[in-house]
């Protein structure tokens, strides 16, 4: 039996091949789902994402067909190589994500709700109300907009730019400095878009209450500003709530050539 096992290679070479690529599909495809996007999220239970892994590892293994093995020194090398290439994939698109996250937290805080938060299953953290609110509207959006498709088809091509038994790792390939500086600072800028009609409206509340304190003390504004602020705040979100909608697709379309 020890000799069969050993000579396996030599006997099924067809399966032998098929194998040794699918195991590392299917580490680069843990990878990748670790970190990406809508797969990436904890309400998804584990045995349900290690069954799409599975099945989607077979369906590749078969429509790419590999070729000869190319024999390496460590297989645990190999292996470690391509669950961080699929990691990368999966977090330069969630950035994107999270961009959108950033400004409903930047609400959150100027409305003065900052106190409010509630528990994110996908972090395992306390969030913030507007944060975890424009989230699930990140990801519903990014959905809409083809992003599981944008999402497969950069996996797709990630194995013509890292092959499977490469022990190099090309990150001048992965990670062209124009995309990467383009991805983290939007993840500031797209914030303060998402976020900038409610500042300004707040800021101008409190101007207002600024030079309602100095005309009448007796007024207590410091409470008064925990009621309107929230009240306030809500009613100019829901009043531009279709154009965040809209500026949120074109932020999304904007990054559809990247992967």
């Amino acid at each position: 039996m020890d000799e069969i096992l050993k000579n396996f290679g030599l006997i099924f070479p067809e399966i032998n091949r098929m194998l040794s690529y699918g195991i590392l599909i299917f580490i680069r495809l843990l990878g990748f789902v670790r970190f990406a996007p809508v797969f990436n999220r904890k309400e998804i239970p584990g045995m349900i994402k290690l069954s799409f892994v599975f099945i989607i590892a077979i369906i590749l293994t078969i429509v790419l067909k590999p070729n000869e093995i190319v024999s390496s020194e460590s297989i645990l090398l190999q292996s470690i190589l391509n669950f961080v290439f699929g990691a990368m994939l999966g977090w330069m698109a969630n950035c994107i994500v999270l961009a959108v996250e950033a400004g409903g937290d930047m609400i959150n805080m100027q409305m003065g709700v900052s106190s409010a938060q509630i528990m994110d299953p996908t972090t395992q953290g306390m969030v913030s109300l507007m944060g975890r609110l424009f989230s699930l509207i990140a990801v519903l959006l990014f959905i809409h907009v083809g992003g599981i498709y944008w999402l497969f088809n950069a996996l797709l091509r990630s194995f013509e730019i890292f092959p499977i038994f490469t022990n190099e790792f090309p990150l001048t390939k992965v990670f062209e400095l124009t995309n990467v500086i383009k991805i983290t600072s939007n993840l500031l800028y797209m914030g303060l878009q998402i976020a900038s009609p409610v500042l300004l409206a707040t800021m101008g509340q409190d101007i207002i209450l600024g030079v309602i304190s100095k005309t009448a003390p007796q007024i207590n504004v410091f409470q008064l500003s925990f009621l309107f602020k929230p009240v306030f705040g809500v009613a100019i979100l829901m009043w531009i709530m279709p154009i965040l909608i809209d500026i949120i697709n074109d932020y999304f379309i904007s990054f559809s050539n990247i992967f």
